[in-house]
């Protein structure tokens, strides 16, 4: 069964290769801002925020509000620019595998 060996190995490569991915993607760091660069937003792959800055321009006490939404907002804006950074290269192992989702 040389076919059923090689096929092993291709996938022990790929295995290989996928964790090696993974693991470059959780130490990667995603830098989001919002529009007016006030609110910065530094988060790992493992989607952990290492830093985050705040402009004293955007802190109004009479407008707490705008600043939760900017912050909010920005955060998921990281959040989902993980995602698919996460899905783009992890998806190249699964392309034309047909597995379901």
């Amino acid at each position: 069964m040389p076919n059923m060996n090689n096929m092993m190995k291709q996938v022990q490569k790929m295995q290989k290769e996928m964790e090696k991915t993974q693991k470059e993607l959780e130490t990667k760091e995603f830098v989001v801002e919002d529009a007016q660069k006030l609110v910065k937003v530094v988060m790992t792959g493992k989607k952990e925020i290492k830093e985050l800055t705040i402009k004293p321009d955007l802190v109004d006490p009479e407008d707490i509000e705008m600043l939760q939404d900017v912050v909010l907002a920005t955060v998921n804006q990281a959040i989902q620019e993980v995602e698919q950074t996460t899905q783009d290269q992890m998806g190249q192992f699964t392309k034309g595998l047909n597995l379901p989702f």
